[in-house]
């Protein structure tokens, strides 16, 4: 199993904003792709001093080649609409784990 992590901090104003689109928009849109074969959300709960709130999203797929494939066809267009939708109000990073 593959899990591809991004992690999000997201603007104090807009964080329940932020959450509730992520839930209703973004990860129906992720799962649609038919890629991933299951998501969570999960909040930070040692935070550290950013002016934010902290969330994981993780992505769980079955093979590398599904990931890529992710990646390749869907990946960007899917960042842009959560860059479109909360511009300057967030920031994130990636993170690849496989299990052992």
């Amino acid at each position: 199993m593959i899990l591809y992590n991004t992690t999000y901090s997201v603007a104090d104003e807009v964080a329940s904003d932020w959450l509730r689109w992520m839930k209703r928009f973004f990860l129906p849109a992720v799962m649609a792709t038919e890629l991933p074969v299951s998501h969570k959300i999960l909040r930070l709960l040692t935070e550290l001093d950013n002016g934010g709130i902290t969330y994981s999203i993780q992505l769980d797929f079955r093979t590398m080649a599904d990931y890529a494939a992710y990646q390749q066809y869907h990946a960007d267009a899917l960042r842009e609409r959560i860059q479109h939708r909360f511009g300057n109000q967030f920031m994130s990073f990636d993170t690849l784990l496989e299990e052992a």
